[in-house]
Formats: structure tokens, sequence, C-alpha cells
């Protein structure tokens, strides 16, 4: 006799996974900023992406395209690793901008602009995305 009891259809893998609404988020974050201006000086501003802003441009890139994988170790490292260099990114232009002012005698004439705090806020929020992804079970 043949079988003639429907089968279960295979179970979809789903693309999207817990953190890639943060992923996304802090990708874009990353991505956009990096385009704004990232220091505002008293004869105009000063773009990001003459230098640093390529890398941080890269590692929105490499968060959102970790968004869409649905591996969860793959998306703890497309979260952590821009998120983390996206940091130290920041924190070395903050650090010259702080020199850069104290060796000048210029304070308060050059300030971050859009483009760095936005994107500060995109590695916050990819850290805490990938430490969520981490802690979860």
């Amino acid at each position: 006799m043949a079988d003639t009891a429907p089968t279960a259809a295979p179970a979809r893998r789903r693309v999207l996974h817990a953190g890639s609404l943060g992923m996304i988020i802090g990708g874009v974050l990353s991505f956009v900023g990096s385009l704004m201006p990232w220091v505002i000086t008293p004869f105009g501003t000063l773009s990001g992406t003459a230098g640093p802003g390529l890398w941080t441009l890269s590692a929105g890139f490499i968060a959102i395209a970790g968004a869409l994988l649905p591996y969860r170790k793959v998306a703890i490292a497309h979260a952590l690793v821009p998120g983390l260099a996206v940091a130290a990114i920041v924190g070395w232009q903050v650090v010259r901008l702080l020199q850069l002012s104290s060796t000048t005698d210029s304070w308060g004439q050059l300030m971050p602009g859009i483009g760095l705090v936005m994107v500060a806020g995109g590695a916050v929020v990819l850290i805490r995305t990938g430490v969520r992804l981490v802690s979860m079970r």
C-alpha cells in the first residue's frame, strides 16, 4: 500500500534573530554617522569620510550583514567586533580632539559633530546587542 498520510513541511529557518533589530539600528547609526560631519570648527565642519569614517562605514555594513544571518555565533561576532572597533575609533577621535584643543589652547573651538555622536551611539547599541546575545540561552 502507498503511504497517503500528509507529511509535515520542512521547518523553515528564520532569517532574523533576537538581536537583528539592535544590529540593524546600530549599523544604520554607524553608517549614517560616518557620512555626516565629525568635527565642528569656527571655520566649518570636517567630515569623517576623509579617514576613520570609512572604517566606521564598513563596520556599519558588517553589523547590518550580521543582522540578516540566522546563526547565533556569527551574529554575536558581527555585533561585538564592529561595535568594539567603532568604539575604539570614536575614543581615538575624542582623545585627538582633546589633544588638539590643549596644544592650541583653543578649548571650545573644536567640538564633536553630529556624525561622531551618531557613530558613538551606534557603537553603544551594537555592544549592548552583542552582550545581550551572549547572555541569552
